[in-house]
This record gives structure tokens, sequence and C-alpha cells, in this order.
């Protein structure tokens, strides 16, 4: 029997939304597209520790093989994971091990580091960005390789634990161009938010208390100065969670409740629609990358991020956006005013997308592992 040649581990994929389950999706996706032309393809086999088999699967294959381990005690979901994940590398012996969450790496350095088999840890942000725990730390030093999403996860990360930076490459996020384009305002939309002829600023976020470092409250705090300006500006939030209250009570306490819609929650395939309406992304959050900054600026749309983050990457150090300290609401306001006069190349949005594309496509992402995941004739 052919043995496996890669073992991936996660804690979830499918069921639930988030920038580290979009994150693993694209590097299984990417694993997926550079080995299905291969004449003898390798296998692979998946663990899915909060994933139930009822989840759709857009990347199921004769070649992959999903371990689906949801349960409704998790402790026994945790010991079937451990159970399959030593089975599998005891009878497949795979070639390389990538554990897709920092929670599962202790287990994972446990089982290969016996064994002889090298691991990967795939990186995103905050889960890393604060001292680790000695188990954590020492199942990063002995990983063969740890992959992170962008600059400042890798410094911010070895800094704190005292890691190699030679041992982070950056494999960064992607954004479908095909799905986030250039398009005109959607005159359904503008009318169902009451958006007709106004300025408008968006943000893609959940509104979750702990999530409270996206900025939402600080861009409510700039409207406004903004509006002295652009007293049409409105501010479209795209999101669910339990902080919409404290929200929508500071534009309140501001004034300017009837400027900020509250849109709830939009399915992925609405999207680019929603950003297309606007005139700016607004976003001055602390990102480990911010997926939602590729997707604005793939539909051509200027932005406006955080100036001690991960979104230095996708903005290109400023050269595509506008980076202001991410608590300071009169520097928010500034940079907006600023995005709704359109005079700086960074609103140029076939510019913007351009950009974008050449450097965060799938196809980009593809390219860069090809090396990892492409077998070889030999092989």
């Amino acid at each position: 029997m052919r043995s496996t040649n890669y073992l991936f581990c996660f804690l979830e994929i499918f069921s639930s939304e988030g920038g580290i389950q979009s994150y693993v999706r694209d590097i299984l996706k990417a694993y997926v597209s550079l080995t299905a032309a291969a004449n003898s393809p390798p296998q692979a086999q998946v663990l899915l520790l909060r994933d139930s088999p009822d989840c759709k699967n857009p990347y199921q294959s004769k070649n992959i093989k999903f371990y689906y381990l949801k349960t409704d005690r998790p402790w026994l979901g945790r010991l079937k994971f451990a159970t399959i994940l030593l089975n599998c590398l005891v009878q497949k012996r795979p070639q390389r091990v990538f554990c897709g969450h920092i929670n599962l790496a202790p287990l994972i350095q446990t089982l290969c580091r016996s064994l002889g088999i090298p691991y990967t840890i795939l990186t995103y942000g905050k889960e890393v960005w604060e001292p680790l725990a000695p188990k954590y730390q020492t199942a990063m030093r002995q990983a063969d390789s740890i992959w992170t999403i962008s600059r400042y996860t890798r410094d911010r990360t070895c800094q704190i634990n005292n890691l190699n930076p030679e041992k982070f490459p950056i494999v960064p996020c992607t954004v479908d161009g095909n799905i986030f384009t250039i398009g005109p305002k959607s005159q359904h939309l503008l009318k169902q938010y009451n958006l007709i002829n106004a300025k408008i600023l968006i943000t893609v976020a959940r509104l979750r208390s702990h999530d409270s470092y996206k900025g939402i409250d600080v861009t409510i705090q700039a409207l406004p100065e903004i509006a002295k300006s652009f007293p049409n500006v409105k501010y479209l939030v795209i999101g669910r969670g339990d902080d919409r209250p404290r929200l929508a009570k500071i534009a309140q306490d501001l004034g300017v409740a009837e400027k900020v819609i509250f849109a709830g929650f939009v399915p992925t395939a609405d999207l680019a629609a929603h950003y297309q309406l606007a005139d700016a992304y607004v976003m001055p959050s602390q990102e480990g990358f911010g997926i939602a900054y590729l997707e604005a600026l793939a539909c051509g749309v200027p932005v406006l991020a955080g100036d001690a983050d991960g979104s230095a990457d996708p903005l290109q150090d400023g050269k595509l956006g506008w980076r202001v300290p991410h608590r300071d609401s009169a520097a928010v306001a500034v940079a907006c005013v600023e995005i709704l006069r359109g005079q700086d190349q960074r609103c140029d949005r076939a510019w913007l997308r351009e950009q974008t594309l050449v450097r965060f496509s799938f196809q980009s992402l593809c390219q860069s592992l090809q090396g990892i995941f492409q077998p070889s004739d030999s092989d």
C-alpha cells in the first residue's frame, strides 16, 4: 500500500467562519490543486477535531481521507483525535505533518519526535502573540518549520517566545479575484440600507465583545469629525455579535445613530456586492493579517488599517492604503476625509486591485507551495 505523504491536523475548517479557518482552507485548497494533476498523486489524511461529517466539504477526493471527530463530549473528541493521529503516524508514516493550530502542537510534537517524523506548525496571529506555556514553546522550537501569515506575527511571536525567525517562512493569506471584483454599487443594496447619495464607509468584522480591537467603536467616534467635511457620510457595519448594543449606544451618545447602519451577518456569497458599495473600507485594528483588507482591495476599495500589526503586509507598508494608530479616532477621521476626497493614488481602484492580486492571489500561493506539495517525478 502506498504510504501517506502528508497528514493535516486542524481544529476546524468547515463548521465556523474566521480568519484562521479561511487561511487553513487556502492551504488545503492549494494542496488539492497542486497534486490533482500528478500521475500518481500523494495520499493525505486530514484530522478535524471540531468538524462533523455533515459539514459541506468541497475538497473531498479519493486521494484525501477526512476524519470528522466532533463529539458531544469534547474530551472524547480529543481522545479520538489522539488515537487516530497515533495510528496514522505509525501505520502510514507521513512525510510531514501539518499542525493547523498551536493548541494541537504539543501532542503532535510528542508523537512526531518519538517517530522521527517532521512537522510544520501553522500560525496566524493572536494565538501566538503572547508568551506561550513551556510545552508550546518546546513544540515550536522542535518543529521543522513554522508557517505564518505576516512579518508582524513572525517578529512578535519570535521576540516574545525567544524563537528563531529563520524557521518562519511567510505563507500569506489569499483573495479570490474571481469573487471579489470591481463593480458598480448595487442600487438594491443602496435602497435597502438607505445609502443613496451617501459617502459610504464599511467594516466587515465580528461584533464580539472580546474582538473590540477591530476598531468599530473608534470609527464611530470619528464620524462627527468626518461629517464636518462630508455631511452625507454613513457607516455600514457588517457582522454580528454581542458587542452590537455597546456600539449602537456609542453612536446614539455621539448623535450619529442615523449614520451607522448595522447590517448584521452577510453570507460570503454576498460580501463582494457589499464591498462594492464602499467609498472606503475602514478597520483601524490589530490584525495578524486581515483578510478583509485583501477582499476590499480586490474590489478596488481604498483601505484604512492600523499601523502596528499584520495589516502592513496586505497594505504593502502603506503603498496601498492608510495606516493610523488603531485607537486614535482623530487620526481615523483625518484619513477618512483624505480617502473620501479621492485625490490620492491609493484611491485608484484598478491599480489597487492589480497590485493586490499580483501578490495575494491563490495562484501566487500555489507557486510558493509548489516545491512542498507537488510531487516530483521520482516520488
